[in-house]
């Protein structure tokens, strides 16, 4: 079982390192890591040749941004299994994509996903959110449900059949994918309910009011594009994060 796990990085000297490491530690052997770089403008292209692995391919060229990059990602990856790590994030120990596989050995599965914790930038031990994502029933789409995408792995054909990121959309194009892919889907998923993804919180999509509307208004629209509800979906999508946050 290859699995291919793209990183698309854009200044991102600080944390890059730490996410490459993540994956050159893992257990499962079988790994291909696609670095997508995207000309930083800063020293992530040193640093990633700092912790390079050789499981590693790197792909240093201008793009068109983040969703840009991951498409070309998985146009490159060669893998029986696709997944995505970003480069201010980390897997959460050196057995993950090992459990990755092994929910892939039945080949009746075509998606596998996890929980997920939002931690400090400045103290990853320091949990701040934590997202249980729960299992896959068609009727949570209307409910605003959706797994943490960087703990969603599909097998390479999904992106074949269903397609890949809608560049068109700034902020939003990993949740309007997801809800073509699960409101179309007939194949079977698995959720771990464990904790395999670290993620550094200070995402561009709640860095500002601004990106925050940006947000909402990019949801709204790849829920009504998908036909999975309506104003009332955004509504619990949002509401589902407020009881994720540690007192």
């Amino acid at each position: 079982m290859k699995i291919s796990v793209i990183t698309a990085v854009y200044n991102a000297e600080a944390t890059v390192g730490a996410a490459i490491a993540s994956v050159a530690r893992q257990t499962h052997r079988d790994i291909e890591h696609v670095i997508v770089e995207g000309n930083s403008k800063d020293g992530s292209l040193a640093a990633i040749q700092a912790a390079a692995h050789d499981r590693m391919r790197l792909i240093s060229e201008p793009d068109g941004g983040i969703y840009d990059a991951l498409n070309k990602g998985i146009r490159n990856a060669t893998g029986d299994v696709v997944g995505f790590i970003h480069s201010d994030d980390f897997l959460a120990h050196d057995g993950v994509l090992e459990q990755i596989a092994a929910a892939f050995e039945d080949p009746g599965v075509e998606a596998v996903f996890s929980d997920l914790d939002y931690v400090s930038q400045t103290d990853t031990s320091r949990v701040i959110r934590h997202w249980s994502t729960g299992p896959f029933h068609r009727e949570r789409l209307k409910r605003g449900w959706m797994p943490a995408h960087p703990t969603l792995y599909l097998r390479r054909d999904v992106y074949d059949h269903y397609g890949t990121y809608d560049i068109k959309f700034g902020i939003s194009a990993d949740y309007d994918f997801i809800l073509r892919y699960f409101s179309q889907t007939t194949q079977k998923s698995v959720y771990i309910p464990e904790v395999l993804y670290k993620m550094r919180l200070g995402g561009v999509s709640n860095r500002n009011l601004a990106k925050i509307r940006q947000k909402m208004g990019e949801d709204f629209h790849a829920i009504r594009r998908n036909r999975v509800g309506g104003i009332s979906t955004l509504a619990m999508k949002n509401l589902s994060k407020i009881r994720q946050f540690r007192t």
